[in-house]
Parts: structure tokens; sequence; C-alpha cells
């Protein structure tokens, strides 16, 4: 008899899934380097932290580029379904403000992209433009909500938001003097955002 057996486990499936842990390790290494040295991060950093070789790091991930591009995607990814989550459970300003601090402590890791991944983010054929995409109209829904409820100023789009907490972000990576007053700042923003009786 030829089949395959619980005591004789196809090496193929478990190639497969050695393979799949290592690139869930090296993602979650990348994540953390990205955050403390920005998209110039080492990659050798990265696959020592994963416990992977660097042929395997490349076997996943050829340049820094792919890197860059599967980890944005994650992020847009995880943002969407973020703001899905807090419309159904929270109140509407305070679901578009959690879900706007998560945006901003999450951007300023991605300044300094190559123009290439640029380029490939403003390429409408592109997945890292389909996941952008729905990112931003996820949060333009949650902006919709709050000025539906009477919460934010109605001549607020979804271009003016992202501009005014991008510049938040921008602004505390380029003064580490005023990092500290993040939130501050952007309470500030938020403040304008709100209706006035």
């Amino acid at each position: 008899m030829t089949g395959k057996t619980a005591s004789d486990p196809d090496p193929q499936r478990a190639q497969r899934a050695d393979a799949q842990r290592n690139r869930a390790r090296i993602l979650d290494a990348a994540r953390t380097v990205v955050d403390e040295q920005g998209t110039q991060a080492s990659l050798r950093d990265i696959a020592r932290r994963a416990g992977v070789g660097m042929g395997t790091f490349y076997r996943h991930f050829p340049t820094r580029d792919a890197l860059l591009q599967t980890l944005l995607c994650q992020g847009f990814d995880r943002l969407s379904v973020k703001a899905d989550s807090l419309a159904a459970a929270a109140a509407p300003e305070e679901a578009l403000m959690e879900w706007l601090r998560d945006f901003t402590a999450g951007s300023t890791a991605y300044r300094g992209l190559a123009a290439s991944m640029m380029t490939t983010l403003s390429d409408e054929s592109s997945p890292l433009h389909a996941s952008c995409l729905a990112m931003r109209e996820a949060g333009a829904r949650l902006l919709k909500r709050a000025q539906d409820a009477g919460r934010i100023r109605a001549d607020v789009d979804g271009t003016d938001l992202f501009a005014l907490v991008n510049a938040v972000s921008w602004i505390a990576e380029q003064a580490p003097s005023v990092a500290a007053r993040r939130e501050h700042l952007f309470s500030l923003v938020m403040d304008g955002l709100t209706r006035r009786p």
C-alpha cells in the first residue's frame, strides 16, 4: 500500500507549514524593527530577530520593497477591519477618534518610502493601492457616520482628514522636541474638526 498514514506525514505539507511559520516570524520581527528603525531598517537585524538565515529571508522577501509592501498591505487591511469593528461597537465620534489615533501611530514607521514603493502605492492596478484605498474608504465611512451624528463639521472630507492627521505624524517625526506632545496636537486637530452648536 502506498497511501499516506498518520505515522507517514506528507513531507511537502510539513515543509509548507514550516515555510508559513518562517514567513509569519519574519513579518512579526519586521513590524517591530521597522517601527524602531523606519523603512531603511536592517534586513539582517529582521532576519536575526525572526530566527532565520538570510537565505530563508530572501526566499520569502527577495527585496526590501517586497517586505515593505506586505507590511503596508497588512497594516491597511487591519485598519479597514478595525474601522468596521469600531462602527459596530462605539459612538460615532469616539470610533473616529480611536481609529485616527491608531492610523497616526502607525503612519510614522513608513516615512521615507522609496520612490518605487510610492509608485506602487499610486498604481491603481497594484494590491497595495487597493488595500490603501479600502483603508481610506473605511476611514471616510467613520467620518461620515460622525458627521451624520452631528459631531464633526460637515465641510470636512476624507482628504482634509488624512492631510491633518498625517501632518501631526510628520511634525512629531521632524521635531523630536514636540514628539511628546503628539497626543495634544492630535486633540487640537480633533477639536478643530468638532462641530459647534
